[in-house]
């Protein structure tokens, strides 16, 4: 159960978006992930300056939390974040099995400073044949041999 939320990590990760626009960095994002009541990673967003579309607040924080824990998965910890999360961001906060999400800025209000997300959410619910990026599956019987391979390996790490 998460705990109760603490408005300082969520204006640390106001101060992180707000310094990252004003040193000329990146975009207005920032975002702390805590545990047990301290910051174990920061990030913002570094898309331009990284040459990385993934490079979002959000997933530099928990690249940057992983990292220092030593581990892939952030159970116990809460993502404070400026805005709202992308579809992107949002799946990698579940992929990271974080606790809770608090965030300042809505996805509407993301869009009215011309980050708008809403392009991506509808994406996500059409299905594949009807999504502006064509995605055609190849080759499939051959590709599941990765998959044999993973049922098989006695060295496999489950995530």
């Amino acid at each position: 159960m998460a705990n109760v939320p603490n408005p300082e990590y969520l204006r640390r990760a106001i101060v992180l978006a707000t310094e990252n626009v004003l040193s000329g960095m990146g975009g207005p994002f920032g975002a702390v992930i805590v545990r047990d009541g301290a910051v174990i990673g920061e990030g913002a967003n570094s898309v331009t300056t990284a040459y990385d579309p993934t490079a979002h607040g959000e997933v530099n924080a928990i690249r940057a939390a992983c990292r220092l824990l030593g581990t892939f998965t952030l159970a116990g910890c809460e993502l404070y974040t400026s805005c709202e999360p992308c579809p992107m961001c949002l799946a990698a906060s579940y992929w990271a099995r974080l606790d809770a999400i608090y965030y300042g800025c809505s996805a509407a209000d993301a869009a009215r400073a011309g980050f708008d997300d809403a392009f991506l959410y509808a994406e996500m619910q059409k299905d594949q044949a009807s999504r502006a990026l064509p995605a055609v599956q190849l080759l499939s019987k051959e590709a599941w041999a990765c998959f044999d391979a993973w049922i098989a390996s006695p060295v496999k790490i489950q995530y």
